[in-house]
């Protein structure tokens, strides 16, 4: 642009001999095509270099407007496009996971979930957070306090709530917020304090986890029974290579062979896996259950195995 304009005010002086005030005059009101009058009249030169000047000034003036409109605008729209296309993912969802709070435990509990490819969305007000991670992760910014942000975090279609605020007080009003707009939701949430357990039950939590605690116990299991406590570690629950336990609903083996029971079933002969559980339909939980033992369609067997019979359990009866 500033070299077009150099070279319309040096050949306007060249060519007709205007002075400079001049020359810049009919510079500016020929590239920007205002049709005010020349200082003087042209000569057949002169009008050629117009004719000349117009054209090239119509083509870098016009280019140059577009790269500034785009590095103004295209920042906002690319953005704008960005949010549109999460909405649309996030309205496409249903029996998904709301994780509110992308700290260490919402972090750690977004990773589960993606390990187990469960859909799930994550509600979080840091946007520096959220443009770190969001290539990988579907979030909703906003305060999860708001029943706005959890509408649209699809709050209504969802299945289960994980609110991992550090706040005790925060959680209690997303759990409130977040019960009136479901009432079939399972809410998992964390607290901080052991006077919150039951106030965030009350509100209307299904189950309520205190990290700290549960670290503490680690810690002295580790004391106490650390050879125990070494093996479970050893027990894994994801990987392809390096899963130990699988929880299978009976539906998916009575679609496939008559089991009236555990000894019908017999996991051990066809895949080598042992059962070590079975969750009641009313959620009830028996721990190395005998083999007589009644199944019932709705409910679930724990089993444990090493990560080959796992696999071949999970084949034979296309376990998904």
């Amino acid at each position: 642009m500033l070299l077009v304009l150099l070279f319309g005010v040096v050949g306007y002086k060249l060519l007709s001999d205007f002075t400079w005030i001049e020359a810049v005059y009919m510079t500016i009101i020929t590239v920007t095509t205002v049709g005010f009058s020349e200082v003087r009249p042209l000569d057949a030169n002169a009008k050629i270099f117009t004719v000349f000047l117009i054209v090239t000034s119509v083509f870098i003036f016009g280019f140059a407007i577009s790269v500034i409109t785009e590095y103004l605008l295209g920042r906002n729209s690319l953005q704008i496009l960005k949010k549109k296309k999460v909405k649309k993912k996030i309205d496409s969802l249903s029996d998904h996971v709301v994780v509110c709070g992308f700290g260490r435990n919402g972090m750690q509990a977004a990773e589960k979930l993606k390990a187990y490819k469960r859909p799930f969305v994550v509600v979080e007000k840091d946007k520096e957070v959220i443009e770190r991670y969001e290539e990988e992760i579907l979030f909703v910014e906003g305060d999860a306090n708001e029943d706005e942000t959890l509408l649209a975090a699809g709050i209504e279609r969802a299945q289960y709530l994980i609110t991992a605020v550090p706040d005790d007080a925060e959680n209690l009003f997303i759990v409130l917020s977040a019960r009136q707009l479901n009432k079939s939701l399972f809410i998992i949430t964390r607290a901080s304090q052991v006077t919150s357990q039951s106030k965030l039950q009350l509100a209307g939590a299904n189950k309520v986890i205190m990290p700290d605690k549960i670290g503490g116990d680690y810690m002295a299991s580790l004391v106490v029974m650390p050879d125990l406590v070494t093996f479970i570690n050893k027990l894994s629950v994801e990987g392809e290579h390096t899963t130990n336990l699988e929880e299978v609903e009976i539906e998916d083996f009575t679609d496939q062979i008559e089991c009236n029971s555990l000894r019908d079933l017999d996991l051990r002969k066809r895949t080598g896996c042992t059962i070590i559980g079975y969750i009641e339909p009313n959620g009830n939980y028996i721990i190395n259950p005998e083999a007589d033992l009644v199944l019932e369609p709705k409910g679930k067997v724990i089993v444990l195995g090493r990560p080959e019979q796992i696999k071949k359990l999970n084949q034979m009866f296309q376990i998904g």
